[in-house]
């Protein structure tokens, strides 16, 4: 199965809302929620041959996944909470959605578009972080 490639391409955040929130579902600590909160990420997704790469970018941490849809996958979150997790990405309806089974409960992501904008929700243990990016044309 294809991605949705409207996905790929390079996007600037516009709104960060329950950041803070997921973080601390996800045991950050309090100076590295503070400084998180603050930055502007931007949202890199490719995609090469069947491989997906997405990059999620600040001037604090950047980090990196590549995945193959379907496929479960072990994912270590380095530079957010330093977890190992095993991972899946599928297609839901109009969703590229991540699953993320370890020790935190509920933990994944969905990226979706939705009138021109790339949205994305991150969530753990209840909590929901909703965020919306717009596409940066090059």
């Amino acid at each position: 199965m294809m991605i949705d490639n409207r996905l790929c391409g390079s996007w600037d955040m516009i709104s960060n809302d329950n950041f803070e929130g997921f973080m601390t579902a996800l045991d950050i600590g309090f100076a590295v929620r503070k400084i998180a909160v603050l930055l502007h990420q931007k949202k890199v997704i490719e995609q090469v041959g069947d491989i997906y790469i997405v990059k999620t970018l600040s001037i604090f941490r950047n980090y990196i996944i590549s995945f193959k849809l379907d496929q479960e996958f072990e994912e270590y979150t380095r530079g957010m909470d330093d977890r190992h997790c095993k991972s899946v990405v599928t297609w839901q309806g109009n969703k590229l959605v991540c699953t993320q089974e370890g020790e935190k409960k509920n933990r994944g992501w969905a990226h979706w578009i939705e009138d021109d904008k790339l949205y994305l929700e991150l969530y753990c243990e209840g909590e929901v972080c909703k965020q919306v990016f717009k596409r940066i044309n090059s």
